[in-house]
């Protein structure tokens, strides 16, 4: 959560900072701040409230009052989401020290930052903030003596929690030090030139070679080149990656909204993500895995673990591979799975899903996985990502940079890897013949074509959207794999539009649901699996006795559930194991224009961030 950018090189630092921090809203923020080192000193902007404010307070150009601030080459800035402290123009980032000798910018907890600000307090130390980031430009002021890079390392150790940090020094004003503990940070390499973000999408306007730091690493950046070491300063050699995305990627592309964007990206995000993972015979290929056939054929049992809509992903991979595989799976929300002292049977499979390859709780339940002696495959979107280093196999989704906080595209990308994963399992153990398996692959293939005839009723969805923006409850239920995709469908409607959503097994209805079924409320059937259709007919017709206004979800010219249904939302025909991809498109739009109706910000919803890296 939050976001941090850092600049060194030749250009004025202040552009640089701003355009980053935009590029990272998706992250979710609060308040936002800069520091420059100037002729003068140091010099901190920062302010609660929008990056719109903090752009006012130091003016368009760098002025604004704060005229030092335009000519500086050298420079931090942060975007913060409260944790510590609240929203305020004092607990905003960066953080000075007493002699404001020392700007520090940091994602993440300092876990012990009570003691250590009692222990500062004791020595002298006046803070200024509620917050627990600022015991470090105090720590900073002790452990100083001439080497920047080595005051940090001397702190560091006295810090617990997991954090990111850029320090700016007013005595050494051409260098930034960054240090990474399980919170991200990527390094961009350019050309007299060197930039600092805990994201790739805000460094993608100046360069494409990063090196993205591991746990435990700095980074010391200078305009003529970076040096990475480990908490001794012992020089680490990192050669460059290059991001395979382009700055166009990350822009919106003529759309109001990032997230419309990544829906109508989604064709393309299934056929990238497709590319190469399709043998010759029309099997489903893939290299990146290193477990045998024979080792998959003895795997005993799987298990999912992931947050918010990658757990989605995973309640629907876990129907795939439970009937194409015949293991067992067991999907698990990260956070339970690392405390409640998991039972890993010999044998174990653990597959961690996540966007961003960051998320705390997921990062946390892998490692808990392994410590219980389970092989860790990693499904992710970013290439060098903590839970892609530390999985023994990966399947990146290539799904591109996804900078609205409403996942969409990585979701479809995710159950389309999980597809082709349960394909590939039935395929080794012997329980997917190859005629069925290349019958499956080739549906698996028309999945980019069919999510493209979906987008095509955006008109038709649009309409049914702006009538239910006007509800403050709405109810999604389903069977089997149309439970699964209700689940995301109204996590999305609620998470952007802040109606009041919920999604049931169908045959839970007369468990206690239908007690908030009245008349006009609105009910979204999934109905896309023949064989639970008669029960989901009788589901619909439950919720229609009692008013319910009923809009479905179907296979195309299932008149059944056309005649049952107020309005029916079609996708095209398919496997029914596959039709999680194109049924969750509709659900997107709907929330997508609901939340644009109610006047919402879609792209950055209340409360939430994209990147969870703490818990």
């Amino acid at each position: 959560m939050c976001g941090i950018v850092g600049y060194v090189g030749f250009r004025p630092a202040l552009p640089v900072l701003l355009d980053g921090l935009e590029r990272l809203e998706y992250r979710g923020y609060d308040s936002a701040g800069v520091a420059v080192s100037s002729p003068a000193g140091l010099e901190v902007v920062k302010t609660a409230g929008r990056l719109s404010r903090l752009a006012e307070k130091v003016g368009a150009d760098g002025s604004g009052g704060a005229g030092a601030l335009t000519a500086a080459t050298t420079g931090i800035g942060h975007t913060r989401w409260a944790t510590h402290g609240a929203p305020t123009d004092e607990n905003a980032h960066p953080h000075t020290g007493c002699d404001a000798q020392f700007a520090v910018v940091h994602n993440g907890i300092i876990e012990n930052h009570a003691e250590l600000r009692a222990e500062l307090e004791s020595r002298g130390h006046v803070f200024h903030s509620d917050t627990d980031t600022e015991v470090i430009p105090h720590l900073l002021e002790e452990e100083y003596h001439g080497d920047l890079a080595a005051a940090v390392r001397a702190v560091v150790p006295r810090l617990r929690g997991s954090f990111a940090l850029a320090v700016l020094a007013a005595a050494d004003p051409a260098t930034v030090v960054a240090v990474r503990q399980e919170s991200p940070l990527v390094v961009g390499i350019g050309k007299d030139e060197n930039i600092l973000a805990s994201d790739i999408p805000a460094l993608l306007p100046y360069t494409r070679e990063v090196i993205i730091l591991h746990d435990g690493e700095f980074a010391v950046l200078r305009r003529d080149g970076v040096a990475v070491t480990d908490a001794g300063g012992r020089p680490l050699e990192r050669a460059p990656t290059t991001v395979p995305w382009d700055p166009q990627q990350a822009g919106k592309a003529g759309f109001e909204h990032f997230m419309a964007k990544e829906i109508h990206e989604q064709p393309k995000a299934l056929r990238d993500t497709l590319a190469g993972r399709i043998s010759g015979e029309g099997t489903a290929e893939l290299g990146e895995i290193g477990l045998r056939p024979a080792e998959a054929a003895r795997l005993s049992k799987i298990f999912m673990v992931a947050c918010g809509t990658a757990a989605n992903a995973g309640q629907v991979g876990r129907v795939l591979v439970e009937k194409l595989a015949g293991i067992p799976v067991e999907v698990d929300i990260a956070s339970e799975f690392r405390y409640r002292d998991p039972i890993v049977p010999a044998g174990s499979l653990c597959v961690v899903i996540s966007q961003s390859g960051e998320t705390a709780d997921t990062l946390a339940g892998l490692k808990e996985a392994r410590r219980r002696g389970a092989r860790i495959l990693a499904i992710t979107n970013v290439m060098g990502s903590s839970v892609a280093r530390e999985a023994d196999d990966v399947l990146y989704t290539w799904a591109g940079p996804e900078i609205a906080v409403a996942s969409t595209k990585a979701y479809t990308t995710q159950v389309m890897l999980l597809s082709l994963l349960a394909v590939w399992l039935g395929q080794a153990r012997g329980t997917l013949a190859s005629e069925k398996a290349r019958e499956l692959v080739a549906q698996v293939r028309a999945l980019p074509q069919q999510v493209e005839m979906v987008l095509s009723q955006d008109t038709i969805i649009r309409g049914l959207a702006d009538r239910l923006a006007a509800h403050e409850d709405v109810f999604f239920i389903g069977r089997g794999i149309d439970y699964a995709v209700a689940v995301e469908g109204q996590l999305k409607l609620k998470e952007i539009s802040y109606i009041h959503a919920e999604a049931y097994p169908a045959g839970e209805l007369k468990h206690g649901t239908l007690a908030l079924i009245t008349d006009g409320v609105p009910v979204i059937a999934l109905a896309t699996q023949p064989d639970l259709r008669d029960k989901m007919l009788s589901n619909i017709a439950e919720v229609k006795a009692r008013g319910a206004w009923v809009i479905a979800i179907a296979q195309q010219g299932d008149d059944e559930v056309a005649a049952h249904a107020d309005d029916v939302l079609w996708i095209p025909r398919t496997n029914p194991l596959l039709t999680a991809v194109p049924a969750v498109v509709p659900l997107q739009l709907l929330a997508y224009h609901a939340a644009v109706k109610r006047g919402c910000d879609v792209d950055k919803p209340r409360n939430l961030a994209k990147s969870v890296t703490v818990e």
